[in-house]
């Protein structure tokens, strides 16, 4: 059962000494928590046999169903790791690997009370959704030298070495995904227009921006552009006014599941037909578009770097039939229905925290940093052709490759091009 202020989630078995190397480990840094061979002292959160990891997101609200996604992935690739034994660390201990998670309902300060009452219990936070929720505790984490690490959020900020050498993104930029949808029209040779609503926000303005870069010179024309809130529950009169542009295209930056649905049913009301552009995050035929009945004439396009279970092209994919029976086995209080691309996101960050956790030669934060920030070309299970995941480039997240895909009726095909 998920509870509304915390919810926590165990896996593995915990040794009966956990509580005692956890308090240990703490402030004074003692020797006595699990140190590795050279026995130097662990950091709060890892002892011999076992580490723990924390995850601040949205597990209730309107932001609910990509944000228990945020867990039930990552839960599934450690419970299967677990069922293996753990795993093998640098530092020659083996470790089973717990995640506690705590919903903050996309409200950054319950983001920030997660992190202020619990950093001291975990070793690293991760996997989280939002925006405005990570950045909510991004200065203590950085201030308290806490791992804040493979989120999922496409701000940019997160990528900055120098501004922020506790943090790194998972999921490419916003500017990434704008710049792509730009670069697709912008290859077209065509005069197209193009109507905008995007987030009052820097998921908004991030989209924005790396779409307006990539379509600056070319034939492509933005003839309406208007907002929204992330706290609006209607943006009717905003699509009222953008379908009487009559646009070719609609480039909808939006992060509200329930907003995304509406949009698309009123625009049918409106009787304006335009091709689509969705961010990933809320793109999910299962979720969004088939519950909104889109017409997959119309053209909806989002772009991804992991396979889609409900994309026929996938229906005997190894990779997809071991996620969806790690789903079903060991994310039950979670999801164990992949409906949004985050359940695939975290269970590829489950993959990267095992390579980072097998080259971190000491119990420490500083030492999984280092080995976290040198995985290069690692195609995590799930990873599209064409995309890998790579922690070397400052000022990208650990995953910058991108394929536009079409909706088909069904899941997503590959866009050779636009039309």
């Amino acid at each position: 059962m998920i509870h509304s202020t915390r919810t926590a989630r165990a896996l593995g078995v915990v040794a009966m000494g956990s509580a005692l190397a956890l308090a240990l480990s703490g402030c004074g840094r003692d020797d006595t928590g699990g140190g590795g061979e050279d026995g130097a002292a662990s950091s709060p959160g890892i002892t011999d046999d076992s580490i723990t990891l924390g995850i601040t997101t949205p597990l209730s609200g309107a932001t609910a169903g990509p944000g228990t996604c945020t867990v039930a992935g990552l839960v599934a690739y450690m419970g299967e790791r677990n069922d293996e034994g753990g795993i093998e660390f640098g530092d020659g201990n083996t470790r089973t690997v717990e995640i506690e998670a705590w919903d903050d309902a996309y409200d950054p300060q319950k983001a920030l009370q997660n992190f202020q009452q619990n950093n001291s219990d975990v070793f690293a936070f991760t996997s989280g959704l939002g925006t405005p929720t990570n950045r909510a505790y991004r200065e203590a984490a950085i201030d308290q030298e806490v791992p804040q690490v493979l989120i999922q959020t496409g701000d940019p900020l997160f990528s900055d070495q120098a501004e922020s050498p506790w943090q790194i993104g998972f999921v490419p930029t916003y500017m990434n995904e704008g710049a792509a949808f730009g670069e697709m029209l912008a290859e077209s040779g065509e005069d197209i227009t193009v109507a905008v609503l995007y987030q009052n926000d820097d998921y908004g303005e991030g989209y924005l921006e790396g779409f307006q870069e990539a379509i600056d010179g070319t034939g492509v024309e933005i003839v309406e552009e208007l907002t929204y809130e992330a706290t609006d529950t209607s943006v009717d009169a905003q699509l009222t006014e953008l379908a009487g542009t009559d646009a070719d295209v609609f480039f909808n930056a939006m992060s509200i599941t329930p907003l995304v649905i509406s949009s698309i049913e009123k625009t049918k009301e409106l009787g304006w037909s335009p091709s689509w552009f969705l961010p990933s995050n809320t793109s999910s035929p299962a979720a969004i578009l088939d519950p909104a009945g889109a017409n997959a004439d119309d053209g909806f396009y989002s772009v991804s770097f992991a396979k889609a279970p409900q994309s026929p092209a996938y229906a005997e994919d190894e990779d997809v039939q071991t996620f969806l029976t790690s789903l079903e086995e060991y994310s039950g209080e979670y999801t164990t229905t992949p409906d949004f691309p985050h359940c695939m996101w975290s269970y590829m960050v489950g993959a990267t925290l095992e390579e980072a956790f097998m080259n971190m030669e000491e119990p420490t934060r500083d030492s999984f940093m280092e080995a976290l920030r040198g995985i290069s070309g690692l195609e995590a299970p799930l990873m599209l052709e064409g995309t890998s995941v790579d922690t070397t480039q400052d000022g990208q997240p650990a995953v910058s490759s991108l394929v536009v895909q079409k909706y088909n009726g069904a899941g997503y095909d590959t866009a050779e091009s636009f039309g």
